[in-house]
């Protein structure tokens, strides 16, 4: 039997790491597309490298060309799009280049797509922060979406033009709406990596306070190696189409520090409200607190997935809750502070 290929823009984040272990897992040719100056580490990827089923290329989804050029020369079966400018408060702060990835990179692909004489099946990583301001108790795939900031809004845009060019095309293309997924893999600027590393290095001495923003946010996490299983069944299906990816369960950013301090036998003492509101250690010590400069300029208060689609379709459901998460997430920054070595 033939071996699938495949191209995963994006390749050097964490689901890039999980989705190619995966994808090798089940015998496929894989191509990485890395930007040449990312500011991304690669050492995810790093021990991918020396398997012959896998390949790094330089590629850049503002570079129209290079996309076209990428996807002619390798004629992939499947691509996977998880490329993105995708921290949210940031986007605040980059606007134009949010967009030029996140909405125009994701046509750039559509467009080398239905220019292929090959039939290329096409996964766009939609998110929940496209819900933004929702008065649904659970958000599904018939949810308004309603973004509350550049980054949301740019992959509004992406899901439109991917639903749009499959209907227009014909084109095999899905989009799989991920509510928050993490592991010991997630970026330094994600705040659940923050809260773990931060609490790690306090309760061993190396680092004296946390600060966070609005500690009442509440979502939907669920563990990223559960969500790319998700995402690679969504390109097996016989017809494309759409779907939310949740655990359906919600909790504040405070009960994520507290649960965190909990595993890591810190004792929290809470006082204080609003921007005032602080947590203290035993000794009386204040190692959490809360700064206006975490807050966005327009905040999404709570993101629950409502995931009954891809259960009944995709037979997907999740494995790994959130203690047994952060467990894997405390045990890698204990890895990371005592061996100095990632």
């Amino acid at each position: 039997m033939k071996k699938k290929t495949a191209i995963i823009f994006g390749v050097t984040g964490q689901d890039g790491y999980y989705l190619v272990k995966l994808l090798l897992k089940k015998n496929y040719i894989v191509h990485g597309i890395k930007r040449r100056s990312s500011s991304v580490p690669t050492y995810r990827i790093t021990n991918f490298l020396k398997q012959k089923n896998f390949t790094i290329h330089y590629g850049d989804l503002t570079d129209t060309s290079s996309i076209h050029s990428l996807i002619n020369m390798i004629k992939p079966d499947e691509i996977y799009n998880l490329a993105a400018q995708s921290h949210v408060g940031v986007s605040f702060f980059t606007p134009l280049f949010t967009a030029n990835v996140n909405a125009i990179g994701v046509l750039a692909i559509l467009e080398a797509i239905r220019l292929s004489p090959k039939k290329i099946k096409f996964y766009q990583a939609s998110t929940s922060e496209m819900f933004g301001k929702t008065k649904s108790k659970f958000q599904s795939e018939k949810t308004i979406f309603n973004p509350q900031s550049p980054y949301g809004t740019a992959k509004v845009f992406a899901h439109l033009i991917t639903q749009n060019y499959r209907d227009a095309y014909k084109i095999f293309a899905s989009n799989g709406i991920l509510f928050n997924h993490e592991s010991p893999f997630r970026g330094d600027n994600f705040v659940t990596k923050k809260i773990i590393s931060s609490l790690t290095k306090i309760r061993y001495g190396k680092q004296r306070q946390l600060v966070l923003g609005n500690l009442y946010s509440k979502r939907d996490w669920g563990h990223a190696s559960d969500y790319v299983e998700a995402i690679h069944k969504i390109l097996q299906q016989k017809k494309p189409s759409d779907y939310v990816i949740a655990t359906g369960k919600e909790y504040t950013i405070k009960k994520f520090v507290e649960k965190t301090a909990k595993k890591l036998k810190l004792k929290l003492y809470w006082s204080g409200n609003g921007m005032k509101e602080h947590a203290s250690d035993e000794n009386g010590r204040i190692i959490i607190k809360v700064s206006k400069i975490y807050f966005r300029p327009l905040e999404v208060d709570y993101l629950k997935g409502d995931a009954s689609k891809a259960r009944k379709v995709l037979k997907w459901r999740p494995k790994i809750n959130l203690d047994r998460l952060i467990d894997e997430m405390i045990e890698y920054e204990k890895s990371l502070l005592f061996n100095s070595k990632k």
